[in-house]
């Protein structure tokens, strides 16, 4: 799993910085999932090392131009460039009609299947390996947080371990490799996770924007690798924050403490912070690692790979 910020700045794109789209890559699928699509971001899928044509859902979390601008643009071209991959699109239950009427008014035709899907709290993808969930945030309009789930995966299966027991090779194995019990012909039973090593545990990535400091934000980040968190404002203009319904550097990381997360990387910037100015963004960074010392800050075309944990990281979680 590789996530690539795409655009890092709330409201409207700097020089520097685009505004909302974070990318997941799925090596393993050959797949890429998106977060948001503000204005422009089909640009930067063009600057990135990222294949517009892998891209196979999109989360939106709300309404906001920022976060949507860029979204019709971005399907169109993919059917310009002769896409016939089924593309699912979630979000606030407006999302249909916006999509509708971008279409009708500008005579554009999907040339491959779209399904737009009305998310509400809860489950609302599950796959033999992942699980995608969400939450309502806090916002002036419904906005939703998403968390991404890979399932746990057995440990590497011992061939040699198995040929040694006389276990014949065949759709057996399939059976073991996923830890099932099994009866061979001699009547002997195999549990196949003694065959196997320790579990791979799946990771957790969480996506927080646009919102104040919420309860709903701490519960859906629980644990989470890696927590992407907006911050729009610096913790001094905390009363803006709050009036605007946007997250503090310090909220960002009272979140990731409260959650116990692994990694917050914060997003999602005022550029009223930009270099030059009273408060730079170096400032926020500093206000949030007081709180929560593994913060990073994130910036445009940013790519971090979201670790394994190792065997023992398994038992401190469950412990």
């Amino acid at each position: 799993m590789q996530i690539t910020f795409l655009g890092t700045s709330s409201g409207v794109p700097t020089r520097s910085r685009n505004v909302s789209s974070v990318a997941l890559r799925l090596p393993q699928r050959a797949e890429v999932w998106l977060f948001d699509c503000g204005e422009g971001t089909q640009h930067q899928l063009l600057r990135s090392e990222l294949k517009s044509s892998q891209i196979r859902r999109i989360f939106v979390t709300h309404m906001h131009g920022d976060h949507i601008y860029g979204l019709m643009g971005l399907l169109a071209s993919c059917g310009l460039a002769g896409s016939t991959e089924r593309m699912d699109i979630y979000g606030p239950a407006d999302l249909d009609d916006y999509l509708r009427a971008g279409k009708r008014y500008s005579q554009t035709n999907f040339s491959y299947p779209v399904q737009i899907h009305a998310v509400q709290p809860g489950i609302i993808y599950e796959d033999e390996e992942f699980i995608v969930s969400c939450r309502m945030l806090k916002h002036r309009v419904p906005a939703f947080g998403y968390r991404v789930e890979e399932k746990d995966r057995p440990g590497r299966f011992d061939v040699k371990k198995a040929t040694a027991l006389g276990i014949p090779a065949g759709p057996i194995y399939g059976l073991l490799k996923r830890g099932e019990t099994v009866t061979l012909p001699d009547g002997r039973q195999i549990n196949g996770s003694e065959l196997c090593g320790e579990p791979e545990m799946g990771r957790k990535v969480v996506y927080c924007t646009d919102t104040v400091y919420c309860d709903n934000a701490v519960e859906l980040a629980k644990d989470a690798d890696v927590l992407i968190h907006e911050a729009t404002f610096a913790h001094q203009d905390a009363q803006l924050a709050f009036e605007r319904l946007h997250s503090t550097s310090t909220m960002a990381a009272q979140v990731a403490h409260l959650a116990g997360v692994k990694q917050l990387i914060m997003t999602h910037f005022s550029p009223r912070y930009a270099p030059g100015n009273a408060i730079m963004l170096d400032d926020l960074l500093e206000e949030a690692r007081a709180i929560f010392p593994k913060t990073k800050l994130a910036y445009d075309f940013l790519s971090y790979d979201v670790p394994r944990r190792l065997p023992n990281e398994m038992t401190q979680t469950n412990a």
